[in-house]
């Protein structure tokens, strides 16, 4: 798996000029990323920019600047109630809808504006005091009226590991009771506090599937914003095969997979389904199966 550069310009420089959402919001020339609800409109394989003036009763942010140096922001609009606000050939998606159908840099901005979006929904307040915060730095702080104290986006870190066996020929997955055992995946879970990565993908993987690893070795990460979590990528390797077995209370099964039955699933054709092609579960299943097809 091939760790990517970040593509998209996020135009820090930006945001310490004063009143800079005014002043973008004035220009003609910046476009805006709507959205609403977790969702963005959308035309063919391509976010929609939208012109400022066209934009009401949203809360705003900046998000960087285009492939063609067109300052982009985000807007935050409220659920609608019109059954049709768009033309035809728009429609509104979030991240699970449009994986696989838009490129690296629109998928980079449509995960920026969601997480960014779901910040500026959720944390009007300040957590220490419950004072309320205005918004500085472009939309990507808030400092409390009451206390003074400043925050900002955050991210929870997880893990999600693929596990294969000892000859590297098998793949360990489960089925969390929320599928209701209709899909497989990998394993995953949140750091708790004062934890490492390292040692969470420890703990998360005994308590879920039972089983030890012998090795474990970083792949990847993805952005994943529901709500705000950062999912980093292992692949480990198993100590002890035959211990694997379910918690019974968030996974409800796991089984082994031959390279077989993978490509019969990425296929659709098996018997049980996989992660869709947004998710980095299926990237590190495709990884894994990728390296001896």
């Amino acid at each position: 798996m091939t760790i990517q550069r970040p593509s998209l310009d996020r135009a820090a420089d930006l945001r310490e000029e004063p009143d800079v959402l005014d002043r973008l919001r004035d220009d003609p020339s910046t476009r805006v990323i709507v959205v609403r609800e977790g969702r963005v409109r959308v035309t063919g394989s391509t976010l929609l920019r939208v012109p400022v003036e066209g934009v009401v009763d949203a809360s705003w942010a900046l998000l960087g600047r285009d492939q063609d140096g067109t300052v982009l922001v985000l807007a935050v609009v409220p659920p609608e109630t019109d059954a049709v606000d768009a033309a035809p050939d728009e429609i509104w998606l979030g991240l699970r809808d449009l994986g696989g159908r838009i490129d690296e840099r629109e998928s980079e901005l449509l995960v920026e504006a969601i997480a960014l979006a779901g910040w500026l929904r959720d944390a009007a307040f300040c957590p220490t005091c419950g004072g309320a915060t205005e918004l500085r730095q472009g939309g990507w702080s808030r400092r409390c009226l009451v206390c003074g104290r400043d925050h900002f986006p955050r991210n929870d870190p997880a893990v999600i590991v693929a596990i294969e066996s000892r000859d590297g020929e098998r793949l360990l997955l489960g089925a969390n009771a929320n599928w209701g055992g209709r899909m497989y995946s990998c394993f995953a879970g949140f750091t708790e506090a004062g934890e490492s990565l390292e040692s969470t993908v420890h703990r998360e993987i005994e308590e879920e599937s039972g089983v030890r690893l012998s090795s474990l070795r970083y792949i990847s990460s993805q952005a994943w914003p529901f709500p705000r979590s950062l999912m980093v990528g292992f692949r480990a390797v198993v100590d002890d095969e035959a211990a694997a077995r379910p918690d019974g209370e968030e996974i409800v099964e796991v089984r082994w997979f031959t390279r077989a039955e993978i490509a019969s699933a990425l296929a659709g054709d098996g018997p049980v389904g996989l992660p869709g092609p947004s998710s980095i579960a299926r990237a590190l299943i495709l990884d894994w199966y990728e390296e001896r097809a």
